[in-house]
């Protein structure tokens, strides 16, 4: 057993999102042959400070598997009650999914109340859901879950036998409250339903409006929101915590060189992501499902970033949202003392960029990067607009995607545009023109084209 004086990973904790006093908690952790990592313990610690708990002793221990009474085996369990004892704690937390009956013979040999991983971080999403739809989907996932463990609260009132006379209240009250669970489930997977079927709503909207989407995507904590709020300088939530920000936030915005686009911000990812919470928010992860691209948002500085990295393709993989287009952004390049930079693939396209979100080091390269990666459906070309489409040029200027302007031998005006052919088709379809009425070939003399792409290219 070590009592906590904090290890060489454990940086203090962040404040709790409420004014309850913290709870003294003693941290369970159990090493596998082929369990969790060094890594799986440094953010079991920041799970548990993100929950407002205070850390006051660890157990630790090697086991081939678990016990199927107590997990961690009898010895181990005088140990945990020595130490709840010692320090007079409220809860024992495991870094590893307890049965139902396991957590019961705990609770009972260590007189306190024990909580497993996925209860842990159900209370932490309780804490953060800001939004009515937040808070449906986590109090989704914890009836869920506490559905199999109703018979906890009800023991001192359950009856084992059957007959006359036999049929005490405790059965009575443990079939109503399942009976009362089952119903609350329902009717919040009901509403539930209603918001996704008005999400649908306006993603059938957007593709009308025919702007592309870029979903925000990466491990709790990597500065997703940070970003988020550099490009849209919207006012997202931003902590440095675990699961700082739960529900999804679309903002519209123009990406030089694409247009009009939709950026969308989701629920960070951890490993092993409980799969009641992955089903409950599957709602906010659609948005994920509609992107144009995806942007993988990594901590650069993180000493274990390829397994977080791995651990939110698992969840995309899930979702089924592993076959889009990703661009990787690694964040928090002012922590590493490296410039910000573009990395490309062997055919050339951009796939990792280099930045920092709180600094705004390396936007315009992210900017550069989402359009060439989104660069197949641009128009890059010389055009001449007919005398009365002065609202079109005002509109053109306006999006900011004019590249050169002059009048023509015949004195009519001409205009180089690169800008995203969904956005160029809705312009000419408001002025009531098509692209062959303005579209002019490209000579020699004026340059050839604009398209980074074709830049980097030539």
């Amino acid at each position: 057993m070590e009592f906590f004086e904090r290890p060489d990973w454990a940086r203090p904790g962040p404040a709790s999102d409420t004014d309850r006093p913290a709870e003294r908690a003693v941290l369970v952790h159990v090493d596998f042959p082929l369990g969790p990592a060094e890594e799986d313990r440094h953010e079991f610690y920041h799970l548990v400070t993100s929950s407002g708990a205070e850390p006051v002793a660890e157990v630790r221990c090697k086991r081939e598997k678990p016990d199927p009474a107590t997990y961690v085996g009898s010895g181990k369990v005088e140990e945990i009650a020595a130490a709840v004892a010692e320090h007079e704690a409220d809860v024992v937390l495991f870094n590893h999914p307890l049965s139902p009956a396991q957590e019961r013979n705990l609770e009972r040999a260590v007189e306190c109340r024990v909580l497993d991983r996925t209860g842990l971080i159900l209370d932490i999403f309780a804490l953060r859901a800001r939004t009515h739809e937040g808070r449906m989907q986590v109090e989704l996932a914890q009836l869920q879950h506490l559905s199999t463990r109703l018979v906890r609260g009800w023991t001192h009132l359950e009856r084992q036998k059957g007959g006359i006379g036999l049929r005490g209240p405790g059965e009575t009250q443990l079939e109503t409250d399942r009976r009362l669970v089952r119903d609350r489930i329902r009717h919040i997977e009901g509403r539930l339903a209603k918001v996704r079927s008005q999400r649908a709503q306006g993603r059938r909207a957007r593709a009308r409006n025919e702007a592309p989407v870029v979903s925000l995507v990466g491990y709790t904590n990597a500065g997703k929101s940070t970003l988020f709020n550099r490009l849209t300088d919207a006012d997202v939530y931003v902590a440095d915590k675990l699961f700082a920000t739960l529900d999804a936030t679309l903002r519209r915005v123009r990406i030089p060189g694409v247009g009009p686009a939709v950026l969308a911000d989701t629920v960070g990812f951890i490993r092993h992501l409980p799969h009641r919470l992955v089903d409950a928010f599957r709602g906010t992860l659609e948005e994920t499902l509609s992107a144009s691209l995806l942007l993988h948002v990594t901590d650069g500085s993180a000493v274990d970033r390829d397994v977080n990295v791995d651990a939110v393709n698992e969840v995309l993989e899930e979702i089924g949202a592993d076959e889009l287009p990703v661009l990787h952004v690694y964040n928090k390049v002012d922590l590493l003392e490296e410039p910000p930079r573009i990395e490309r693939d062997e055919s050339g396209q951009p796939w990792r960029v280099w930045l920092s979100a709180q600094t705004g080091a390396g936007i315009e390269l992210l900017h550069q990067a989402i359009a060439e990666r989104l660069a197949s459906g641009w128009v890059d070309q010389w055009l001449q607009l007919p005398p009365d489409s002065g609202r079109l040029r005002a509109l053109l200027h306006e999006a900011g995607e004019v590249l050169a302007e002059q009048v023509g031998d015949d004195g009519a005006l001409q205009l180089r545009v690169r800008l995203h052919r969904n956005h160029f088709q809705r312009l000419l379809r408001g002025a009531g023109l098509t692209e062959s009425d303005v579209a002019l070939p490209v000579a020699a003399e004026q340059g050839g084209s604009y398209n980074p792409s074709a830049r980097h290219t030539e």
